[in-house]
């Protein structure tokens, strides 16, 4: 029962996903990290789903490169893109750590939010256009979905926040930090395994650009906003997922030229 109240719970918290609707405690919240990663699980079933159905219907390129656009928002309710837009706007500021501090918790959303995200978007659209959206293609992004969580909700349990309150101060207070990076971990490795051995040279691709995007997640956390929040965690996750799928796509375009 704990496992599912769980699992529920993450999925509650991280996706606009229905499901029942358990009270939040210290027990159901202790391992809540370790479930954050099912939630790219539903994201990539999503993404296999919206391509059978292009396949079948043989709908138009255009019809299925929104599909897979935008299936990841659809999931998630925008939660992580939420963060996006209010990091995007407290990193075009230039000012302090506290400064940047006080617009993330700011709720107007100011001009380089808005700039930021028709960007993201629109290089996203491009992204899932180029794809070729084959069974190797699906697999890595699934693994990619689970990667990124897995990597976020790492950083969460390691490393120090910015402050303490939020929620991501919640999760990690009332997360078994030890168990919960231990598991973590191993996702990481085994999603990282799947990547390489579903997708060679693009998978080890994805790897490497996950790993460059945490490490400038990292360094920015702590340069300009003197730790991990929960914003941070949602502009990362937005970037690292752009990131592996661009460098996916790039690795087939390659390949088809060799």
């Amino acid at each position: 029962m704990l496992l599912f109240e769980t699992i529920a719970v993450a999925f509650a918290m991280f996706s606009a996903v229905p499901v029942p609707q358990p009270e939040w405690n210290q027990r159901n919240m202790r391992y809540l990290l370790c479930a954050f990663p099912l939630v790219g699980v539903v994201n990539g079933l999503g993404w296999w789903a919206w391509g059978a159905l292009c396949h079948v219907l043989r709908l138009p390129a255009l019809l299925q490169a929104a599909g897979l656009c935008l299936i990841p928002v659809a999931v998630t309710g925008g939660i992580h893109l939420d963060g996006y837009a209010d990091t995007s706007d407290a990193l075009a500021s230039c000012a302090s750590p506290e400064r940047r501090q006080e617009i993330l918790k700011d709720s107007r959303c100011g001009a380089f939010a808005v700039i930021r995200t028709c960007t993201y978007f629109v290089g996203s659209f491009a992204l899932c256009g180029a794809l070729v959206p084959d069974r190797r293609a699906l697999w890595c992004m699934g693994a990619a979905f689970v990667l990124s969580r897995s990597l976020s909700g790492f950083a969460v349990a390691a490393f120090p926040l910015a402050k303490n309150t939020g929620l991501a101060h919640t999760f990690a207070t009332t997360a078994d930090k030890v168990r919960v990076r231990w598991a973590l971990g191993v996702i990481v490795l085994l999603t990282g395994g799947m990547l390489c051995f579903c997708g060679r040279a693009a998978g080890a691709a994805m790897i490497f650009a996950a790993a460059a995007v945490f490490g400038y997640y990292i360094h920015t956390a702590k340069t300009k906003f003197g730790g991990i929040s929960g914003d941070l965690a949602g502009w990362f996750l937005q970037k690292a997922e752009f990131w592996m799928l661009a460098a996916l796509v790039l690795c087939q375009y390659g390949e088809a030229l060799v």
